[in-house]
């Protein structure tokens, strides 16, 4: 189980090199939590596949430690549960249906990136492993060297976004309702509601993975949250790892 018995505490710095990298010390200590830790700046903010990820003036940098008794493979799959916080989150602000998810966990607008997720893991001494879920939301501004375009509350909403802790309190909560039907009902309702919100599905997406590049028509999820990916010669392709682009988003 991965569930929040306690409402988490919220830790808020002015500065720090990454939200994950502090959330990743706090865990390699000893540290369970569950914590949010969050910060005004940071000096070396991390995307995925080692890509910086920078934090403009006014945006939300979060990063939720907890621990999980979950093997490695099922405990990923929070990464799913995180992008519908984040899609709840923006919908607080526009409307729900222009909020979508991108495979694996970016969340977009108009075609255009609003926030990405970054999750970490390790071993536990005590047993488990230890989650890092980095959040990182567009509020006020869009990042200048953004490896895809990029969109923000404030530009969507045509209104004063909302400041990064008010927007982290209703992350918090609405992280913690998908974390419980993960926990009560397994992954079926996270798929299936990520699925309502997908981004590309039926269109025709470059999967970049490690080594090779492939083209093919986005089908959906599989039970375990592999991209199912359908080439030109008839196969069926699952993706578990990489980035996958439609068009230019």
């Amino acid at each position: 189980m991965t569930s929040i018995r306690t409402a988490p505490r919220i830790l808020a710095f002015d500065v720090v090199d990454s939200t994950n990298a502090e959330a990743r010390r706090r865990a390699e200590a000893g540290e369970a939590g569950p914590v949010w830790i969050t910060a005004t700046r940071q000096t070396a903010g991390r995307g995925r596949r080692g890509r910086s990820w920078e934090t403009g003036a006014g945006n939300l940098a979060a990063t939720l430690l907890m621990v999980t008794d979950r093997p490695a493979a099922e405990a990923a799959q929070v990464s799913f549960v995180a992008a519908l916080a984040v899609a709840d989150l923006a919908s607080a602000y526009l409307p729900a249906e222009r909020v979508k998810l991108k495979w694996p966990n970016d969340v977009m607008v108009s075609g255009r990136k609003l926030a990405g997720i970054l999750v970490e893991s390790g071993a536990r001494e005590e047993g488990g492993l230890w989650l890092a879920i980095g959040i990182g939301v567009n509020l006020a501004s869009a990042p200048a060297a953004a490896d895809r375009p990029a969109t923000t509350v404030a530009h969507e909403a045509q209104t004063p976004p909302p400041e990064p802790l008010a927007a982290l309190e209703g992350l918090a909560a609405a992280f913690s309702e998908w974390l419980l039907r993960w926990d009560a009902r397994g992954f079926p309702p996270i798929a299936e509601a990520w699925t309502e919100r997908a981004y590309g599905l039926g269109e025709t997406c470059t999967a970049r993975l490690p080594g090779e590049e492939i083209e093919g028509v986005a089908e959906g999820l599989d039970g375990d949250g592999a991209l199912r990916l359908r080439l030109r010669d008839g196969r069926l392709r699952r993706i578990t790892a990489g980035d996958v682009f439609f068009g230019a988003a």
